[in-house]
């Protein structure tokens, strides 16, 4: 499939065979979050075709498969181990590839100290196991984590997530202990400051009022941060911002855990979106991207932050040698292809063309992002900033019925995160249906 046959819909969307699979779903799979219906056949890079024989591109699985569709290079991989044996009891026994993905981990993360790896299976698992290091490191029990923040939705790290009142709703109670504070969201600011001259009082203001008030700072274990923060509207903060909140956690010997399940692996430009602020975390949360759509996670820490003793926490499939073989994979083709660079490029890009829009469409009231982790979103008015949710659904639905694949984010937000292999040519082809999808919504 090429580009120039496509993005190309030779039947209306959804078709009969994809009709077909989503009855399945919806009478066999447990209610989750589905979106667009659109059932892929199969996939290569940005590209994909569906069960009725449309084709696609897709600006949302970058998010998971940072390197693309079925990338020939983490392929080979996956099928040279899966011929040498697909599991070995990694949590009891050894095996290399486990201790090489862990070593090189270690290497690529920010921080010249000894560091250490709990590797999982997924980016909720893998803070999981940063709040029991956190605990059992410190001795402290409480934490801080920020409205709009998603860390996963199991149980201990859903007490840190503020990202959909429906994530949260008749769960409680959660585990007690996490504290909340607005982020950084300068566009929609909780305090209704000017970045210009607020000095950061969203960070501030957890020294200042917070640890004077309702939260004593020696029995806090960590703060957990998005660097850019991903469900809750692809929103980058300030330098300043993540810098004073750095401060004030070596200020009170409290732990930074940078939570970058989404927005690690490249997606913004630099390996990982913290490498942007000049900040060094203690722990490092990841997942999604990091094997190339293979289940799997990690945390990445200080050594001196280790388990005392085996058998404090531990998993089965974490490390497993089918990921970890993609997942080295994965970093290979991001170094050798030279993908942080394409990504910088085609993010420049393709920001400049939502900047465009931004300049010719009233209702676009935010351009936002870092690299390839891009977001728009759309106003009533850009006065009152009044979310326009109604026309990010009918944009979102007209780009699919155009074959551009697009997923939501915060209230009024659309997320742009395509694979770091993306080309010009499919930039300005998304481009191009979002700019006709956004009018035609407008005019009807």
């Amino acid at each position: 499939m090429r580009l120039t046959e496509g993005p190309k819909i030779r039947v209306p969307v959804p078709g009969e065979e994809t009709k077909r699979i989503v009855s399945l779903d919806e009478t066999y799979l447990a209610t989750g979050t589905k979106g667009s219906p659109v059932a892929i056949k199969w996939g290569r890079g940005v590209r994909f075709e569906d069960l009725d024989g449309n084709l696609f591109l897709d600006f949302t699985n970058g998010m998971v498969a940072g390197t693309g569709h079925s990338h020939p290079r983490v392929v080979r991989a996956i099928q040279e181990q899966a011929e040498k044996f697909l599991f070995f009891n990694g949590p009891d026994f050894y095996y290399e590839v486990q201790s090489r993905i862990a070593q090189k981990l270690c290497q690529i993360t920010p921080g010249d100290f000894p560091k250490k790896v709990f590797l999982s299976n997924s980016g909720a698992e893998a803070n999981e196991a940063a709040l029991k290091l956190s605990r059992s490191a410190t001795g402290k029990k409480q934490f801080v984590a920020f409205l709009g923040a998603f860390h996963g939705r199991t149980m201990g790290a859903l007490a840190l997530t503020a990202s959909k009142v429906v994530q949260r709703e008749s769960f409680f109670p959660m585990m007690p202990g996490v504290t909340h504070l607005p982020f950084a969201y300068c566009y929609r600011c909780a305090y209704k400051m000017k970045p210009e001259t607020c000095n950061f009082w969203c960070a501030q203001i957890l020294e200042d009022l917070y640890f004077k008030s309702v939260l004593p700072p020696e029995e806090v274990a960590a703060v957990f941060m998005e660097p850019v923060q991903g469900e809750g509207g692809y929103v980058v903060p300030p330098v300043g911002f993540v810098q004073k909140i750095k401060k004030i956690c070596e200020k009170y010997d409290i732990l930074f855990v940078a939570d970058e399940v989404q927005s690690g692996f490249g997606k913004t430009g630099e390996m990982f979106a913290i490498q942007h602020f000049g900040v060094v975390p203690d722990v490092i949360n990841l997942g999604k991207a990091m094997a190339s759509g293979l289940p799997m996670g990690a945390t990445v820490f200080n050594s001196e932050l280790d388990f005392p003793v085996q058998g404090r926490h531990s998993n089965t499939f974490g490390g497993n040698p089918i990921s970890a073989v993609a997942a080295l994979a994965t970093i290979e083709a991001i170094e050798e292809e030279k993908l942080l660079e394409n990504t910088r490029r085609m993010g420049d890009l393709f920001k400049k063309g939502l900047m465009d829009l931004m300049a010719d469409i009233e209702e676009v009231g935010d351009v936002r992002g870092l690299g390839l982790m891009l977001a728009i979103e759309l106003v009533k008015d850009r006065e009152t900033k009044t979310p326009a949710r109604e026309l990010r659904d009918k944009v979102i639905e007209n780009c699919y019925k155009n074959g551009l694949l697009l997923l939501p984010c915060g209230t009024s937000a659309i997320r742009f995160t395509p694979a770091m292999v993306i080309n010009r040519e499919e930039v300005e082809k998304g481009l191009e249906i979002l700019r006709e999808s956004i009018l035609t919504a407008l005019k009807n």
